[in-house]
């Protein structure tokens, strides 16, 4: 079997280029670097600026790594024609009506075809249904190139593993899908990403098992959670206490661990609608894959009702109260607030026109001023409170101790009480006072 490409970015001879310098991208682009020649490219040249000057954004990394990587930063497409191998590591969103929005990955496509030397291997990792890399990427490639797939250049696909936010489950230490269109262009890009991935590969059998493995782990637990998120839903009415319930549950070996809560971001939140969308255009209708999501995109009203309600019920007048809204990234310590549901939260609450003030210490910022035109609230801030409603389990907040809480909500002279809506079980109940507090959880 002939490692001739590996070889030759083993050696130095060539580059390797990661196209798209996000949460997934940029780590992988790092990694590649402290082994072989590598260039990062993105189109966004603010994105590119602020990396040079060794700043990480996304947390990712780190600054550190940033500063004294040897990767080279480029808007330049035409420094593409360097690479020997290709990573592609566009966001693959989807559109209003739900269904798949393919743009960013055609447009790398297309970018990419225009400077595509002969020999080399693109391995697309962006999150598609499958039959994207074959059906719509090679013909764009070979279009673009004036190159024949196959002959000129070889085309493969490795599902991105990257769980943002996460520091035990790294990109090195998450075993790595790979596949591509012949044995040959499997060896190759097995080859080089075992340079990084200390967990080791596995080689998928085809493109389109690779691409279906990636949407499949994602839907699974998109529907583990989707569970808990009903029992949630029907202990609430029952008046049972649900992390009691879990707690007791998984003291059996074979519980999944699952927990309820909002789930959005850009794999979990998205990816079961690409699958249910090709299953459409084949002629089948999702049945548990659409409950699932249905189930899960109803959180964000259940639980923005829950606040209107404890509210009401602990004597307060919801519209002149002081709500704050503790988290809005899609996860716990991941400045990503990208399709978070806890923004939907706050969007269900100012429909019916109770306003609210945000607390997120590690948001990205300038997301946030776009995403919801507001100023944030840091956490010392915090004053006057009638209603704290976390969100997002931050480690900053589950630091946070009795006598935090107290200074954040104002004296009361009526008979209301405070309310603490608790999604993430920061809180222990048995430590709250009745008298004072009205206390939810999921």
């Amino acid at each position: 079997m002939q490692l001739e490409t590996f070889d030759r970015i083993r050696t130095k001879k060539d580059f390797l280029a990661v196209v798209g310098l996000g949460y997934v991208g940029l780590p992988i682009a790092v990694a590649f670097a402290e082994k072989i020649k590598t260039l990062g490219f993105d189109i966004n040249q603010e994105k590119i600026n602020i990396y040079k000057k060794g700043i990480d954004p996304t947390h990712e990394i780190g600054d550190e790594k940033i500063q004294n990587t040897t990767l080279e930063f480029t808007t330049d497409p035409a420094r593409l024609q360097e690479a020997k191998v290709i990573i592609v590591a566009v966001p693959t969103p989807i559109n209003g009506d739900k269904t798949p929005n393919l743009a960013p990955v055609v447009e790398a496509s297309k970018i990419i075809g225009q400077n595509l030397s002969k020999g080399s291997i693109v391995v697309f990792e962006s999150t598609v249904y499958p039959g994207v890399t074959e059906d719509i990427c090679i013909p764009i490639l070979e279009k673009e190139s004036s190159l024949l797939c196959g002959k000129d250049f070889k085309v493969g696909y490795s599902p991105e593993r990257i769980n943002p936010g996460d520091k035990v489950h790294r990109l090195d230490n998450i075993k790595k899908i790979v596949s591509g269109m012949d044995e040959e262009t499997v060896e190759n890009i097995a080859a080089v990403y075992e340079l990084i991935i200390h967990a080791g590969v596995y080689k998928a059998p085809s493109i389109k098992v690779a691409e279906a493995a990636k949407l499949s782990e994602n839907a699974q637990r998109d529907i583990n959670i989707a569970f808990m998120n009903e029992l949630a839903m029907i202990f609430d009415r029952m008046g049972i206490n649900t992390k009691e319930v879990i707690d007791a549950m998984n003291t059996k070996w074979n519980a999944l661990g699952f927990y309820p809560g909002l789930v959005g971001g850009h794999c979990i939140g998205i990816d079961p609608y690409y699958f249910m969308y090709q299953a459409e255009v084949l002629g089948y209708h999702s049945q548990i894959i659409a409950a699932g999501r249905k189930v899960n995109d109803s959180m964000a009203t259940f639980i923005a009702d829950n606040v209107i309600k404890k509210m009401i019920q602990s004597g307060n007048d919801v519209k002149k109260s002081s709500i704050y809204i503790m988290g809005i990234t899609f996860k716990e310590d991941c400045p990503d607030m990208r399709n978070s549901k806890a923004v939907d939260v706050c969007k269900q609450l100012a429909v019916y026109g109770i306003k609210v003030r945000v607390v997120d210490p590690v948001v990205d910022k300038v997301e946030f001023k776009r995403e919801l035109d507001s100023e944030l609230v840091e956490i010392k801030d915090v004053c006057n409170a009638d209603c704290l409603v976390f969100l997002v389990g931050h480690q900053q907040f589950k630091d946070l101790g009795a006598a935090d809480i107290e200074r954040m909500f104002k004296q009361k002279k009526n008979q209301s009480k405070h309310v603490i809506i608790d999604i993430k079980n920061i809180i222990e109940p048995k430590t709250i006072d009745e008298k004072v507090y009205s206390y939810w959880s999921l």
